[in-house]
């Protein structure tokens, strides 16, 4: 029966691309389809094809390695998880329905069909579920290190006067490190006054919020003063709704208001000087 099918489908192989490809033209989640030259998705529809039916073998086995081989392809072509599930859905109703008009499926075959349908597409899906969760996981993991790397280095700037950018969302984990190195920078470069940059933080929220307070508590413990700089309209917005107090240290809209800030602290200011 499986034979018989993919004979079928190949020898129809140009009318199921162009309607898979009618198909995908019109879902929005994806501008693949929309923006790539058409050279281009002439080779990937054909191309994307040809791996669905390079899994059809001639018993119910599902071969492990051409299914590998078209889950590692296909998430090559760098789409959505949801486009490539619609990718997915559209081609296998459009072959089946291709198939009936032909008279390849018919009422006496219909049955098995179906069900050989079913243990066709439900392992692909599988696979791409599982490797774009893996890949996803991954990213994350990768994401999660350079963040800790980029945003957790106490940096001095002046004698005395040392700036710690934090870059990203703030969780229980980060802030441990943030803390630990912010308390051991301080120390170690004598510094007398701190500057949280949270330029870069998209979100504060209570528990971000929170986590900042503890480490200005922390740097006061240990002789130093804490200056709390980027502080933007929207997050200035999100604080006052929140009902976040932050008046046991100051605060600045830019890194160079607090740095001005933190050399008046230090009784020092900075000068022009005319060299003419």
């Amino acid at each position: 029966m499986n034979k018989y099918m993919v004979e079928g489908i190949n020898q129809h192989m140009d009318d199921i691309i162009e309607r898979w490809q009618m198909s995908m033209e019109k879902v929005e989640e994806e501008r693949f389809f929309q923006f790539m030259p058409l050279q281009l998705i002439e080779k990937t529809s054909r191309e994307f094809v040809e791996l669905m039916t390079s899994n059809i073998t001639d018993d119910d086995i599902v071969d492990e390695m051409k299914l590998n081989d078209f889950t590692e392809k296909v998430v090559r072509f760098g789409w959505s998880i949801k486009f490539v599930n619609k990718a997915i859905d559209n081609f296998s109703q459009i072959t089946f329905n291709l198939l009936e008009e032909k008279g390849v499926i018919t009422n006496s075959n219909l049955r098995p069909i179906m069900d050989l349908f079913t243990n066709w597409i439900r392992p692909l899906r599988g696979s791409i579920i599982q490797a774009y969760s893996t890949e996803w996981e991954r990213t994350f993991s990768l994401q999660r290190i350079a963040l800790q790397e980029l945003s957790a280095s106490l940096i001095p700037v002046f004698d005395k006067i040392s700036v710690m950018p934090l870059v990203g969302t703030i969780d229980s984990e980060r802030a441990k490190l943030i803390m630990e190195n912010l308390l051991e920078g301080v120390v170690r470069q004598r510094a007398e006054v701190v500057l949280l940059d949270i330029t870069g933080v998209p979100v504060v929220d209570t528990m971000v919020a929170h986590h900042i307070i503890q480490a200005a508590d922390a740097v006061r413990l240990v002789g130093a003063k804490c200056i709390l700089v980027g502080i933007r309209p929207e997050i200035a917005q999100t604080i006052v709704t929140l009902g976040i107090n932050l008046n046991d240290f100051t605060t600045t809209s830019t890194l160079r208001r607090g740095m001005q800030e933190a050399l008046r602290l230090t009784n020092r200011t900075i000068v022009e000087v005319d060299c003419s």
